[in-house]
């Protein structure tokens, strides 16, 4: 089973680190949160580990509506989206958390169309980024 929507990007992975966030804002999200993984696990536990950040995506103006539904949201929020090289160690995979996914079943059913339009909307940015 798949945790989110995902693709294969064509793009480096320093390229990708710009492309997604360009990809998102279209979209009306902003990144809040960026964590490099790789660093983390380096500078904390001492191993290696490959490319991988997490970046926490935001619109604002759903989130907003979200929470005025129900304050406990916010442990749902915000959307992750992840970049992450794969074993071939040149090919960035992306995975981005799909609310239908997540939101609608765990807030209930006063949360499918809020959690519809998010996905819509996540699903166009990833749309636009070059891959399979």
């Amino acid at each position: 089973m798949d945790l989110g929507m995902k693709k294969t990007l064509s793009l480096s992975w320093e390229a990708a680190l710009e492309a997604v966030p360009a990809a998102l804002k279209a979209e009306g999200f902003g990144v809040l949160t960026r964590i490099d993984l790789q660093a983390t696990l380096k500078e904390k536990l001492g191993v290696d580990f490959r490319r991988y950040t997490i970046l926490g995506a935001c619109n604002p103006g759903f989130a907003h509506r979200a929470l005025g539904q129900r304050l406990d949201v916010g442990l749902l929020l915000p959307c992750n989206v992840v970049l992450y090289e794969a074993d071939d160690g040149k090919t960035v995979e992306l995975r981005v958390i799909d609310p239908m996914q997540t939101m609608a079943p765990m807030m209930g059913e006063s949360f499918t169309a809020l959690a519809s339009e998010v996905r819509t909307k996540l699903a166009r940015a990833v749309d636009q980024l070059p891959g399979k």
